[in-house]
Formats: C-alpha cells, structure tokens, sequence
C-alpha cells in the first residue's frame, strides 16, 4: 500500500497501515516535509494530505527503459473504404494535429494500408518522397525484411504530410472489395512488438480474406434476435493478447454501412485495452453528421493525453476482497490489471465482497495504483485513496447507497450475464434487482403499508434507471436492434465511465425556446448559461408550441413543434418557418439574436463537459430520426415494453407476492 491519508501515526516514529493494520518505522527521510521544508511533522507531507498523488517512479518500477510514444495507423482503402470518404477525414485530421501527437523527440509513427494486400509505406530520412511496398502473399507476410516502416517523427515529418496528402486519393479507383484486416493486424503487431506503442485501426466491411475472415452472422429479418453476442472466432482476442505482451494497444475504429461483427472484431480491443469507436451508416457526403462526429472525435482520439506500458491494481482493507474487473485490460494476475495504453476516457468497475465480518472496523478503503510511462517518457503512479465507513443498520446502508454507481455496476454485469448465459437471462436479473433491494428495505420498516411501493431517498430514481437501461439498445427486446448497434452499446458499458454512461442510459430533457426568460442562469468565461430545469422522458412534455433538446451523451437532439413561435425558429435556427426547416440540420448558425446566443452558449456548455464530442441533430415531426428520439422517452409505454407507471405496479406485485 502506498502511505496516504487514512493511516494513523502512532507517535512520530511510527505508523500504522489502512489496509493491513501492520504497525511500520517511519524511515529518517519521510521526517522532512519538501514542501514546507520543515523537519519532523511527518503527517504533513503531501502525499499524506491528499487523496491523489502521482509518484516519479524509480527505476526499480522498469524492466526495461521507458518506451517511446510510437502511432501506427492501419487503414482500410478497399472500394467499400473509398466510396464512404473516410480516408479525406483522416489524413486531414492528422495534417491538423501532427504537431500535438503526445510524445517527446523519441516519438515514432507509421502507416499501413490494406485490402486484399497489405501495403506498406518507407518513410526513410533521405527520400524524396514515400515508398510503397505490396505484400500480396499475405499469409506469409516476411515483415523481418521490412526495415525503417515506422520512423522517428521529426526527422521524416515532410515525407508524412506528403504521405498524407496523398493518400485519399491514391487508391480512387480501385475495384478491390476484399478486406484482409487480420493478415494487416498481424503485421502491424510485428512492427510494433520491439517498442510497444499504439495501433489505430480504421475498418469499414466484415473482414473477407487470410487469418481472423468472417462471415456475416445476422439474420435481417430477425432484428430482434439476442443470438451471436460473442465472438465467432478467437482470432482477435489471440493478437489482442499477443499485443498486450509486447506492451502494445489496438484501437478500433469502425465505419460501416453494413452489418461487420463487432462481436468478434472489438475483441482486438477489449484485450489490449484499447478502445472502440463506433459509426454506423458512416459517409462523408450523405451522412454530415457522422462524418463531423468523426472529425471531432479524432481530434480529442489524437491530441488527448496517453500512458503506455501500464499496469494496475486495486487493494482494498483486510476482510474485502475484489473478485471482478469491467473495462478494457487483460487481467494478468489475480488481481494485476496489464493496460498497455491507459487513456483519460476510459472508465472501470470492480465487484467486490465481504469476507470476514468488519464488525470490529469503523472505515474500510480502498486504493488504487496505476503505474505508467507518461507519453514524455517518464515512469509514474498515479494513486487514488478512497475511505469508506462501515455501518451497523440497514437504514444507513441504504442511506449511503449511490443510486448511478450501482445501476452502471449493475450495467456492467448485465452485459456478461448476456453473452454468457442469455439476454433474457440479463434483463431477468436487473428487474430481480430492484425488486429484492425495495423488498429488502419495506421489510425493514414494519409499520408501512404493504399496498404501497416505498423506496429509501438515494434508490428513488432506482426503479426509473433499470426500466431505461432495460429500454437501452444493449438491453431492449422486441425492438428492432442491429446486432452490431446492440453489440457497442455493451462495449460502451462495459468501458465508459459513469457520468457518460448514465447519460446514454437517461438522457437529459431540456425545453429551450424560453431560454432568454430563464431565472437560473451561471456565468462561464464571460457567457451567460441558461440552466433550464430538467423534464421527465415522457412525450407528454413535449408541448406543439415548445422546442426541446435531448442530451444523450454522444447526440444531441433539438425536437421542434409544429406550432412552436416563428421567433425562435427564425432567430436560433435561422429559417424564417416551420416549414422551411430542413431535414437534415446538423449545426446551429451564428445569428445576431439573444436566444440564439443563449441556446449556442447553453449548448457548448453541455459539449464542454465531456470528451466526446456530441453530434446534433434537429427533428421535425416527419423526420425519419424522430423514431430514435421517442425511443429516448423511457417513461413512455411502447409496444415491446412497460412506461414507467406500468413498471412500478409489476416490481410491486413481484415484491408482493
């Protein structure tokens, strides 16, 4: 354990650990305090004043020199890769931030293309221009006498805009359909496997050619169908784990118009503890919005800070253990999580239990490590403490209960409860939850009465977040779903962290054409924010005469009435009528207009609190989007699945039976 807030100093030259109750010496140099510079008031040192602490480590924490920052980016050009433009999208957006790519002077890129061969690009200081090498015998790919395919940044940083430059439209006619992702994957792990480092995957098929090809699994006529959750072969998850050895992450972006299975292909990630966009329909001409969303998210994806060759782990005080990990990682002991890049958007939950009885404790903790390479080559443990009471009384058990902590926990578990057993078997499970912990807590307090549905203060919102997660594609049945759509919702619960997650599970509702009248209003660098008060997922909110917008995390959506005032139509959309509205508006003008300066300010306030830039979207009635929107409205009965009222009195009558 790392000395924190929570041990107890016994006298000044002794200490008593948190988590295994041991009695230490305090060592000579722990007397003197850096920060004040004064000597023998060891329980004022930094790191025993604050919760969070990073460490620089030492090298005993190296088995080998800090690596690097290496990028090598593998991408899709078959015919199906070029028709949908992504390529544009991609180089443009590396052009823009080459010059913020994490890293030091020691920082190293590549690039590999494929489609039925895997072709690769020499970016050797002293040529004029990049080289491109075929491989077309992909299952017997020779990589040892490829030499200088991913180079020192700065010194071939001409040859990489030329190289990007030129790439979108290199491959413009091609007639290849094939897509040899696994053979390219394997070869993107030999070049990398003597640093370790980053592999950026961009796909846009089901893979059809060598080592990891697939064939398509999903019956369009069974939409609702909760078949083929796993992975059809354990070709991605073998390289992940082969990553994972040599220190190296393989991140996964998917751009596809049709059905790719990313039950199989998301293994690549979920191993190797990298992580998974998702683009559906994904063109850069016929779909703005996605290709803006792909935009936005390569720029936070490229410039975000990044930690390599990481590895961590979690301890908890003696009497509790930790039995299951969620996230993306490779578990490489009991209790060792190996991360070979970690990354600030990236979320994990543990479960834990009780195993010996706390009866003679009054505070458990809890402590995790992180030990990293920073992407400026420094070797550091990031530690987190965290001190929990234990109580005696069921009262303030529920009292303490944090009602999104558990419905993300329970998320989670509801994801491996899917592919493991069945999906109905998951959903069983959640509606069980709620009913055994308000069951639990009416049996507590004798003196209710047995007709009614009570529930404690912090488990109020408890029945309303397991009927949205129920409603959530990961979840939901009788609604048609696409297997891959349902397959990323669980990806996405099972690595986002909280606040994120629980917005996907229950957006926020906001009316907005009233902003300019709003009495709460807080005042961020220089703007006035609008705080409109949250409404209830229901289209009984919806009035004719109001505009609303939906924040589900990663959408934004802008429902405008029929009958809702020219005013703000004209002045926040700037068309002059309801009518004269577009289908397809994806961005909000500029007008000189103070409800359409509160509504951008409102808006950019709600994208700043996240990694993930939202896309927008703003729906008429007759427009196709409104079906995902009312999909959104959980307090509302559909023709699969309860509203909200309907879902009390069925947990009432199992509570009650």
């Amino acid at each position: 354990t790392y000395i924190n807030p929570f041990v107890s100093f016994i006298d000044q030259r002794r200490w008593k650990c948190n988590l295994c109750y041991r009695v230490n010496d305090v060592p000579e140099e722990f007397m003197y305090n850096p920060l004040t510079r004064s000597y023998g008031e060891p329980h004022k040192r930094p790191e025993v004043q604050n919760s969070t602490v990073e460490f620089i480590a030492s090298s005993d924490y190296m088995l080998r020199p800090p690596q690097p920052a290496v990028y090598l980016f593998v991408l899709d050009v078959s015919h199906n890769a070029v028709e949908a433009g992504y390529l544009t999208i991609v180089c443009q957006s590396l052009l823009e931030n080459l010059d913020k790519l994490p890293g030091d002077s020691r920082t190293r890129i590549g690039f590999i293309t494929f489609d039925s061969t895997v072709q690769f690009y020499n970016l050797q200081e002293g040529l004029s221009q990049p080289q491109m090498l075929i491989v077309s015998d992909i299952d017997e790919q020779k990589i040892s006498s490829l030499q200088n395919l991913i180079n020192t940044f700065q010194s071939v940083l001409q040859l990489i805009k030329d190289l990007l430059n030129a790439l979108p439209n290199m491959f413009t006619n091609t007639r290849e359909t094939h897509s040899a992702l696994g053979p390219a994957l394997q070869a993107a792990f030999k070049l990398m496997s003597p640093t370790g480092g980053r592999i950026s995957v961009f796909q846009t098929q089901l893979p059809s050619l060598g080592a990891g090809l697939l064939h398509s699994r999903e019956d369009p006529n069974q939409r609702s169908s909760t078949k083929h959750l796993g992975p059809a072969t354990d070709f991605y998850k073998k390289l992940a784990l082969d990553c994972s050895g040599q220190q190296t992450a393989v991140d996964l972006f998917l751009l596809s118009s049709q059905y790719s299975d990313l039950a199989s292909l998301a293994c690549m990630s979920k191993y190797s503890a990298g992580c998974i966009y998702y683009y559906p329909s994904f063109h850069r001409s016929h779909n703005p919005a996605q290709a803006e969303k792909l935009q936005k998210d390569l720029k936070r994806y490229l410039t975000r800070k990044i930690g390599f060759e990481a590895v961590m782990r979690i301890r908890c005080t003696k009497g509790l253990s930790i039995h299951t990990f969620h996230g993306n990682f490779f578990v490489r002991s009991t209790d060792l999580l190996s991360l070979a890049n970690v990354n600030p958007d990236a979320g994990f939950a543990v479960q834990m239990s009780i195993e010996e009885s706390l009866t003679d404790t009054s505070l458990v903790c809890f402590q995790t490590a992180l030990l990293y390479t920073s992407s400026k080559g420094e070797r550091r443990i990031r530690v987190h403490t965290l001190c929990l009471p234990v109580v005696s009384s069921l009262a303030d058990v529920y009292a303490g209960a944090d009602v999104q902590a558990v419905v993300c926990l329970l998320a989670n578990m509801a994801v491996d409860r899917s592919v493991s057993s069945s999906l109905s078997d998951a959903r069983d499970a959640l509606v069980n939850a709620v009913v055994d912990s308000l069951a639990a807590y009416m049996s507590t307090a004798s003196n209710l009465q047995q007709s009614m549905l009570i529930a404690p203060n912090s488990l109020k919102l408890f029945p309303l977040y397991i009927l949205a997660l129920l409603k959530q594609k990961a979840f939901r049945t009788g609604t048609s779903t696409r297997l891959d759509d349902r397959v990323y919702a669980m990806c996405q619960m099972k690595s986002q962290p909280l606040v994120h997650l629980m917005k996907m599970i229950h957006p926020n509702l906001y009316r907005i054409d009233k902003l300019i009248d709003e009495v709460i209003t807080i005042h961020v660098n220089d703007r006035v924010v609008p705080q409109p008060p949250l409404q209830k997922l229901s289209a009984e909110k919806l009035t004719r005469e109001g505009a609303f917008l939906m924040d589900c995390g990663s959408i934004f959506y802008i429902w405008i009435g029929k009958n809702c005032s020219n005013n703000f139509i004209k002045d926040v959309l700037g068309y002059p009528n309801y009518a004269s509205v577009p289908q397809k508006m994806t961005q909000l003008p500029e007008v000189d207009a103070l409800s359409s300066e509160r509504t951008r300010s409102f808006i950019s306030w709600l994208r700043d609190s996240r990694p993930l830039s939202p896309v927008l979207q703003v729906i008429k009635d007759e427009n196709p989007a409104k079906t995902d929107f009312f999909q959104h409205l959980i307090e509302d009965r559909t023709e699969a699945a309860f509203s909200y009222y309907e879902f009390l009195l069925n947990i009432q009558q199992q509570i009650c039976k």
